[in-house]
């Protein structure tokens, strides 16, 4: 398990890099200019007097500094949940081999404990890190010292809780960047009104164009952050699901395949 933590060291550094000159190099070559075409063709219709309603243009919306920040994150936030969940997925995908193949009917005494323990020791080595090899090995040297089945039981529960709190701990990073989000867009919307109460004096002489367009920023770097959030929160939820699921049903395949069949004469 510790071997893999380098390398998603270095995959997290990765995807960050990735995210910031991916949505910076779309601000630069496709936002921020056409939004600027769409508010200098506004403003030229402003001066010249035409009375039309300016229509919202997605580009205005995603123009500025805080938006582009919740776009990396999100892109970050991403990576991460697809890695925890593709990683979750071929756990998965491990419970539905019968790795033990103890046919129905069959009784595992103390003695034969090492028969059953090769199997999983003859697993790739990329999964004896899974938690259903680490369970199964656990069940059966318990097994092996103990010669008590409701060991052997609670065994295989430590070592399922304890990889319930790993994976969650986990995704605190996540957690962290779902909180960070909405704050990002609140200071956008700090933003946008302090530069928008710096120029009252404009609106005061009828001047409105620097008052909207702060406004603007404030309510759009809101207005995106809240969005991007609410698409974070609910693929973290759906994440944790799977992650759940995949100890719920690891214990569940020990129960069935290991322990119901261990006796002791």
């Amino acid at each position: 398990m510790n071997r893999s933590l380098p390398f998603e060291l270095v995959y997290q550094l990765a995807a960050l890099i990735i995210a910031v000159i991916l949505v910076h190099l779309v601000f630069i070559t496709v936002v921020r200019p056409n939004a600027e075409a769409v508010l200098a063709e506004q403003t030229e219709l402003l001066a010249a007097g035409v009375d039309y309603a300016p229509e919202r243009s997605i580009y205005v919306v995603l123009k500025d500094y805080e938006q582009e920040t919740c776009f990396i994150l999100m892109f970050w936030s991403l990576a991460l949940m697809g890695f925890k969940g593709r990683s979750a997925l071929r756990e998965r995908a491990l419970l539905q081999q019968s790795i033990v193949n103890v046919s129905e009917g069959m009784s595992i005494l103390p003695e034969d404990t090492r028969e059953y323990t090769r199997p999983v020791q003859a697993l790739p080595d990329a999964m004896q890190n899974y938690l259903l090899p680490r369970a199964l090995l656990a069940a059966l040297q318990r097994f092996a010292s103990t010669r008590n089945v409701q060991d052997v039981s609670e065994a295989v529960k430590s070592i399922c809780e304890a990889e319930s709190d790993r994976l969650d701990s986990e995704l605190s990073m996540v957690r962290y960047i779902a909180w960070a989000i909405p704050s990002i867009g609140f200071i956008g919307t700090v933003r946008g009104i302090g530069d928008a109460l710096g120029q009252a004096y404009k609106a005061v002489e009828g001047d409105i164009a620097g008052v909207t367009a702060s406004l603007g920023v404030a309510f759009n770097s809101t207005f995106v952050a809240l969005v991007i959030s609410i698409l974070i929160m609910f693929l973290m939820h759906q994440l944790q699901l799977i992650q759940e699921r995949l100890v719920l049903d690891t214990q569940t395949y020990c129960d069935r395949e290991l322990i119901r069949h261990m006796q002791v004469r």
